[in-house]
């Protein structure tokens, strides 16, 4: 599997016109908050597999389920979790939870980056909202385990993310960002090149055959006005 559907479709808006690519780049700029790369920075990491991993794929002796093997097969093509998500059509969520997996049982190398260990645990809901931000070291866990006292003492309706926010460990925007990243990924994307829109010779064809009946239909015309004059001229010679 070595499909890289997003890079080829990347691509081809690299080919439109610069004043096509800042309408994009405006509208989405509008839309992504600029003061994080959390969702960045696990889409566009590379899985690297590991001689047990290599293995695993190249032997099957786990037997595991088809969409495990064709994530190793997507890590040992040089995909990203971008292109794994798009290739096996699984939601980004399902893809977290199978390179954690991955991780654990050897498949992987641990990342080099600690975040993408934590950003992959949230989205697979292996990592709770005060667990990935003591791992991202956002809060200590002296932080945590006093914030989680302080909740459980309250025993309000207030969601954990939000005590973690009135406490000052936390900003609204960074608990925003984060939740709004993890309900994107629970989203599953199909995104093929073959179907980028592209202009559509037929209907250049369809116009040609639309003119030239439009002319034929005006020459008949013409032609049943002359006999119709004709006919006049010989009711009016009778008279």
């Amino acid at each position: 599997m070595n499909r890289q559907f997003l890079a080829q479709f990347l691509n081809k808006i690299s080919d439109f016109p610069s004043w096509v690519k800042e309408i994009i780049y405006v509208k989405l700029s509008e839309e992504i908050n600029k003061d994080s790369n959390l969702a960045y920075t696990f889409a566009t990491y590379k899985p690297i597999l590991t001689y047990k991993g290599k293995c695993e794929l190249d032997f099957k002796k786990s037997s595991f389920d088809t969409n495990i093997y064709n994530i190793l097969s997507a890590a040992d093509n040089d995909n990203s979790i971008s292109d794994i998500t798009i290739n096996t059509y699984l939601s980004m969520e399902e893809v977290a939870g199978y390179f954690l997996f991955g991780v654990d049982e050897g498949y992987f190398e641990i990342p080099d980056n600690s975040q993408i260990l934590s950003i992959a645990g949230f989205l697979a809901g292996k990592l709770r909202t005060g667990e990935y931000f003591m791992n991202s070291g956002t809060i200590s866990e002296t932080e945590l385990n006093s914030a989680v006292e302080t909740y459980e003492k309250n025993k309000d309706n207030k969601k954990f993310g939000q005590s973690l926010i009135e406490l000052g460990l936390i900003t609204q925007r960074q608990l925003d960002t984060i939740l709004l990243i993890k309900e994107e990924a629970k989203k599953r994307f199909v995104l093929d090149h073959n179907e980028v829109p592209e202009i559509n010779q037929e209907y250049a064809k369809d116009s040609d055959n639309y003119q030239k009946q439009i002319e034929d239909l005006k020459e008949e015309n013409s032609k049943l006005k002359t006999k119709l004059d004709q006919l006049l001229t010989m009711v009016k010679r009778h008279e």
